[in-house]
Formats: structure tokens, C-alpha cells, sequence
């Protein structure tokens, strides 16, 4: 657990703070998520486990005695809501932003807030993109997807044993970037790629698209979309009788899908990060959001969390609100110790050790699979290594 006594620091006096923070006020953090339509349930995650870190940071005396609020905008994991998502937040004088489930939605929004130098620290979106344009005012406590898809092509042709690989996304900048980083990643193991192609989200038959994918016979079908849709992947598979193996990315497991898929999620395999559940550090997080929330924290929730407490580390850093020196502070932390590792951001803004594992439905929960070693050749139990 961060020691946030760390954070009570002086704010250099006559700092031009941006966002519109008056140097003595509430110290506002912008959380852009999803709080309605399909992804839903993931935005009302992240915007509860950023309040647990708001409410920790506030009893200890908060960033020199000055509170820190959470200011909401809902983004619909849209790329219009996101930029209006965005303005807003801004509008509201937030000083710096923790956020973002959808890249789609994070694309229209980095530019916004870059021009009035908001930094913003990204707990989900992964699409590399987001980073490599962001001018160094992006950051990011989750991993990337050339990162993911690496690992999943490791996976389906190492421990599973695949040669022919399906990708199916849903044209979302996330799930196209996604299937593009694991095809990739397929192809330089020695895997075939089979099929690449999207299905249009929000429908309710998936079973001609499956049938389409069958016909090209692969090993395994990976699908880089979200939950909404991969539970019913899983089901409709199930009725067609369809013998290939169905994995998933990380925006394909919240606890939602389980009750879509019913009995059909069982085996169901997920490359993610680490499950809050299983972090040593994030216990007092887990306990925390349980008391506020009533419900275990979903997948996203703990880099949500760490995305919030460091931010209050860089005010603390810089003794200061204003943009640039926030910028500055990110960017000269080192070994954060974050409840998901010790944090350290790149030139880009990028996390420089990120950590996918897998997952994989049993009795009817997610639970830790197998992970890479340390050396990144040999595949370990995720729940005792």
C-alpha cells in the first residue's frame, strides 16, 4: 500500500496551476469512463476504485491539507462522447486526468487535454497509438497491446498448440490494434493466420459469423472485441457444436460476460493483466472497494487505482498543480510502488514492465491460468509463481 503521508507536501506558491485550481481549493482528478451503454459495468468500476484511492488520499490529510475530489465524465466508448468528455472535464478545472477504458474514446480526447498541458494516465486503453502521438503528456499504468498480443500469440502457439489462428475484432481502435499486434506476433512464431475479419458489435446472432470462421478450420479463434459481444460468442460456439478454441483479450473479462455465457464460459481463456485478487499489495484495495461497493472490483479497477495515487505522487512530487510540472513529475518517477508493481514510465509515457498473464473460467469465476517466467521462454502457473 502507497504510504501517502509522501504525497503531504508544500505547493510552490504562485504556481499557475492549470485546470483552474486556485492553489487553495479541492484538488480536482478527471475520470473519463463509460458510464453508460455496453461497457457500462467497466466504467462504473474504474470511477468506484478511483474514489477509493480519492477517499485514502483525503484521511490521510490529503496533498498538504487540500482534499482531493473525483470529477466524473461519462464517455460512452465513443470517440464524440469522448472529445465532449473531455471538454467537460476540463471545464470542471480538473488538474490532471485518470482514466480511459476505450482508446476510441481516448484518441479524439489526448489532443484535447495536450493543449492545456492536463496530463493524462490511461488505465485501460492500450492501443499503442495513444502513446507514441501523445507528445509526452500521455501516460499509461496498464500495458499496451503489442504487448498483449505478443503474449497471446505466445500462448495459443506455445502451451495450446496452435498452427492456424482466427482474429476476429469489432473495428473499435482498441480491438483492430489488438488483432494487428497478435497477428503479427502469430506470424513471427511460425503460426498461420487464418482468418482476420470483424463482426458489428451489438447484435444478438454471432452464429453466421462463427460458421465463417469454422470453415477456415482454425486451432483457435481470438477475439479482441469486447465482453458484451464475447459472451455470446461463447454461448452460441457452444450450441453450434464448434470444436476450435475460443480465447479472448482483457476487455473480455468482466464478471458480465460470465452471466451472458452461462455453463458456455467454463474453459473460457483471457490474456489480462493480473486479477486484483491475486496481487499481494492490492489486499487493502480489494477490502476497500468490497466495503464501499458491495462487489468485488473488476479487472481494470486496481491500474485505475494506481493511476490515481500516482498522480497525487507527481503534485506531491512537483509541489505544484500546474500541467507541466505535473508532466515533468510523471516522467521522473521510478519504482512507484503501486498496488499492480512498481510503477516507471518511459520516454512516451509508457509503463516500462508491463505484466500479462492468463485466465481461464473455472466455477464460474476467473482465475489465474499460466504466465511467462521471468525469461519470457517458459510458461509458469500464474496463481503459485
Amino acid at each position: 500500500m502507497v504510504g501517502v503521508g509522501l504525497l503531504v507536501v508544500p505547493l510552490g506558491a504562485g504556481c499557475g496551476d492549470s485546470g483552474g485550481s486556485d492553489g487553495s481549493g479541492p484538488i480536482k482528478i478527471g475520470v473519463p469512463a463509460p458510464l453508460s451503454g455496453d461497457s457500462a459495468s467497466a466504467g462504473q468500476d474504474i470511477l468506484a476504485a478511483a474514489k477509493v484511492a480519492a477517499a485514502e488520499i483525503n484521511k490521510a490529510g490529503g496533498v498538504k491539507g487540500r482534499k482531493v475530489d473525483i470529477v466524473e465524465a461519462d464517455d460512452q466508448c465513443s470517440a464524440q462522447q469522448g472529445a465532449q468528455a473531455a471538454q467537460k472535464l476540463l471545464n470542471s478545472k480538473v488538474v490532471a486526468v485518470a482514466g480511459g477504458y476505450c482508446s476510441g474514446a481516448a484518441v479524439p480526447a489526448i489532443p484535447i487535454y495536450g493543449r492545456r498541458s492536463v496530463p493524462f494516465v490511461m488505465d485501460a486503453s492500450t492501443n499503442p497509438s495513444l502513446t507514441d502521438t501523445g507528445k509526452g503528456k500521455v501516460f499509461r499504468t496498464c500495458g499496451r497491446d503489442d504487448n498483449q498480443g505478443l503474449v497471446a500469440a505466445k500462448f495459443m502457439t506455445g502451451p495450446l498448440g496452435a498452427k492456424r489462428v482466427a482474429l476476429l475484432h469489432d473495428n473499435t481502435t482498441y480491438a483492430k490494434g489488438l488483432a494487428d499486434a497478435a497477428a503479427n506476433s502469430v506470424k513471427q512464431a511460425g503460426g498461420q493466420v487464418v482468418y482476420e475479419d470483424a463482426l458489428q458489435p451489438g447484435q444478438s446472432d454471432y452464429s453466421p459469423v462463427l460458421t465463417k470462421v469454422a470453415s477456415t478450420k482454425p486451432d483457435v479463434l481470438y477475439f479482441t472485441g469486447y465482453f458484451a459481444e464475447a459472451g455470446l460468442l461463447m454461448k452460441q460456439r457452444k450450441q453450434l457444436g464448434l470444436k476450435f478454441t475460443l480465447m479472448g483479450g482483457d476487455a473480455t473479462t468482466d464478471s458480465t460476460v460470465l452471466k451472458t455465457a452461462g455453463p458456455a464460459a467454463d474453459g473460457y481463456i483471457a490474456t489480462t493483466a493480473p486479477l486484483a485478487k491475486d496481487l499481494p499489495a492490492a489486499a487493502g484495495f480489494v477490502s476497500a472497494y468490497k466495503a464501499a461497493n458491495n462487489a468485488d472490483p473488476g479487472p481494470f479497477s486496481v491500474y485505475e487505482y494506481d493511476a490515481v495515487k500516482v498522480i497525487a505522487k507527481a503534485i506531491g512530487d512537483a509541489g505544484s498543480t500546474d500541467g507541466k510540472d505535473l508532466i515533468a513529475a510523471l516522467h521522473k518517477i521510478k519504482d512507484f510502488p503501486g498496488i499492480t508493481g512498481p510503477i516507471t514510465f518511459d520516454q512516451k509515457g509508457d509503463r516500462t514492465d508491463p505484466l500479462y498473464i492468463t485466465v481461464q473460467v473455472q466455477s464460474g469465476a476467473f482465475t489465474a491460468y499460466k504466465k511467462l517466467d521471468k525469461t519470457g521462454g517458459t510458461w509458469v502457473d500464474a496463481k503459485t509463481s
